[in-house]
């Protein structure tokens, strides 16, 4: 079984903002999937889907992203799921808008909610996809990751939301490393 983890916060004050890539990036592929029907457990929605063979959790926290970890960890106890198994889908304002990386470990990088699933989870050896928001110098970082994106931004994000689908098809296909060779490329 695998786990696959899309940040953000929830409510419709944050529904379009640069931290909230992670539940937009899992939104746009469950709805290429037909798999729109989100239940509610452990304060976060998820859906639970077959693909490949293989039953899988999609799962948006519902804590705030400082607080992901407690949901994250909470699943995977209940499920029984390893860390080998866990992926997770966040905003990284040091990547370009438009860009993205596959990494199968290392630090949060100063991003809160990654910090608050590496102390509930013990480790940094767990996979993700950074989506790229880009960072303004002249922005307050908790201003521009809260605020909406535009609608040029959000077009680049539409635009990149059928690499990530075909990425995350492939994520349950093959091993991660060979994932990784296939969509990491030198980033701009």
């Amino acid at each position: 079984m695998k786990l696959v983890v899309g940040l953000g916060n929830p409510g419709d004050d944050y529904l379009n903002t640069r931290h909230n890539t992670g539940f937009y990036m899992l939104d746009l592929y469950l709805e290429s999937k037909e798999l729109t029907n989100y239940k509610s457990k452990f304060n976060g929605l998820y859906i639970i889907a077959s693909i490949n063979g293989e039953k899988v959790i999609f799962l948006k926290p519902q804590s705030f992203m400082n607080l992901s970890g407690e949901v994250v960890k909470r699943f995977m106890d209940f499920y029984k799921i390893s860390v080998d198994n866990v992926f997770i889908v966040h905003d990284d304002l040091d990547i370009p808008l438009g860009s993205f990386k596959l990494k199968s470990s290392g630090s949060s990088a100063g991003h809160n909610g990654l910090k608050n699933i590496e102390s509930h989870l013990k480790t940094q050896a767990y996979k993700r996809l950074k989506i790229g928001i880009s960072h303004v110098d002249r922005a307050e970082t908790i201003d521009y990751v809260l605020g909406k994106f535009s609608k040029d931004e959000q077009e680049i994000l539409e635009k990149l939301s059928i690499i990530v689908g075909n990425l995350l098809d492939d994520f349950f296909r093959m091993d991660f490393s060979t994932l990784m060779n296939k969509y990491n490329r030198k980033i701009g």
